[in-house]
């Protein structure tokens, strides 16, 4: 069958994806799994910036802002490769079913946490759960969307996944937010935001336990050589161990997804850079000013999720025509001039022209999200088309590694030399030579040989 040709306005990508969705009616329930938990995680993040980052009765210098995110990230980021080798070796379904409900497990210990007003040290243990499981939960989702759906409509129905799914964040955020104002700032609110999150959780593992065994991958004689039992079991640590070289050289043999990855990479290392600045710059004034603060703070996610809402309609209409490379290319381009134009009026901005710099930062949030989402889009393709189901759980952990590790570096370096104000021009101008980076190292890798 002729694969359909790429849909080309909003109108016939929807009609598209309702067609994809008739004729693959497992798609809509592992849809749902992905929205479900995107919903909580958003609710989950909300609250622990509120209960952390935005409380003046909690150490939140730069320093301690970055050593935050490397406890939360760093941990799943070097494991995740080699857990990736699970969802490539044992029934995906299980991994789903059991991942969200030790998310829920995690979340509520969490806010308990929260509501005994413990220090921010076992805080962060036990986000890092929250987010390494979170993590697994999307790598698993990815490597099984081409189970059951097929390879003509994973692009549209990549695009406006995306939508939706950015869209559940920025609710469940708005809702955590919410709930905080409700209650007043503080870590009871924080608790109680946290702990209805973990209603996402239990709604993905409700709808993934309604798939039959198998249902979502893999294929355990390919990827094993035999029939799953026996010899293979016993092979399953060694799998786990080869995750991390089997992953990579997946990647590598691919040279649109490594450009991809290299896409990736480039924009959280400035995405990391950036959103300390953002922090510090928009705590500055009086700290009593909680509200205030983290009012600003979740004016500033909602316009990255919009950019990112945005980036699934942009996606579908420049991949076909530019490429994947090109598209790519074309992102880190634009985010080059935002960076230089838009980013850099708040780290100079004085006196009353702060609130002009501030209203230039939420922009440059907006187009930053936008750029950074149709790269992660193209990816997301590249893998899903390149990349055979034996391997994609692989190469999508090790997708997880490259964002967490260039962003928690990212955060770590900036933290060394930025001022508490956030007052660094030179930070500023260093993202933008990361991003030229990118570019110089996409065009000497598709330059490039592959094997066949």
């Amino acid at each position: 069958m002729t694969a359909a040709a790429p849909a080309t306005t909003l109108r016939e990508r929807l009609a598209a994806v309702r067609t994809g969705l008739r004729e693959n009616p497992g798609t809509l329930r592992l849809t749902a799994v992905r929205l479900a938990g995107q919903f909580g995680d958003g609710m989950f993040q909300a609250a622990l910036s509120g209960a952390i980052l935005f409380n003046p009765e909690r150490e939140t210098d730069p320093l301690a802002i970055a050593g935050g995110f490397a406890a939360l990230l760093l941990p799943y980021s070097i494991i995740g490769p080699y857990a990736g080798a699970l969802l490539d070796r044992w029934d995906r379904r299980l991994v789903l079913l059991v991942a969200n409900l030790l998310r829920a497990l995690f979340i509520l210990l969490t806010a308990a946490g929260l509501l005994a007003g413990i220090h921010a040290t076992p805080l962060l243990l036990g986000a890092l759960a929250v987010v390494g499981v979170s993590r697994f939960v999307g790598a698993g989702v990815a490597a099984a969307l081409p189970r059951v759906l097929s390879q003509r409509w994973l692009v549209p129905m990549n695009s406006v996944l995306a939508t939706v799914a950015s869209g559940c964040a920025i609710l469940g955020a708005g809702v955590a937010f919410s709930l905080v104002g409700l209650i007043g700032a503080g870590d009871l609110a924080a608790a109680v935001a946290a702990a209805v999150s973990a209603v996402g959780s239990v709604v993905g593992a409700v709808v993934v336990a309604g798939f039959r065994p198998r249902a979502l991958g893999p294929d355990i004689a390919a990827a094993s050589g035999d029939t799953g039992v026996g010899p293979a079991r016993r092979g399953t640590a060694r799998a786990i161990a080869a995750g991390l070289r089997a992953g990579a050289t997946a990647a590598w043999r691919s040279r649109e997804v490594t450009t991809t990855f290299l896409g990736i990479g480039a924009h959280r290392i400035v995405f990391g850079a950036d959103t300390l600045l953002m922090v510090l710059v928009l705590r500055r004034g009086d700290d009593s000013a909680v509200g205030t603060h983290l009012a600003k703070f979740s004016v500033a996610i909602t316009a990255t999720g919009a950019g990112m809402l945005t980036a699934a309609v942009v996606a579908p209409f420049l991949i076909p025509r530019l490429g994947r490379a090109r598209t790519v290319v074309t992102c880190l381009s634009a985010a080059i001039a935002v960076q230089l134009l838009l980013v850099t009026p708040i780290t100079i901005a004085t006196g009353d022209a702060e609130r002009w710099a501030e209203g230039l930062l939420l922009t440059a949030a907006f187009l930053l999200g936008l750029a950074g989402q149709v790269i992660k889009l193209t990816g997301d393709a590249a893998m899903q088309i390149d990349i055979d189901d034996t391997r994609r759980g692989q190469v999508f952990a090790l997708q997880d590694t490259v964002f967490n590790i260039t962003f928690v570096l990212a955060l770590a370096g900036t933290a060394l030399i930025v001022p508490a104000d956030g007052r660094s021009p030179a930070v500023v101008m260093g993202a933008a030579a990361v991003y030229a980076c990118g570019i110089a190292a996409i065009a000497v890798n598709s330059r490039r040989s592959t094997p066949a």
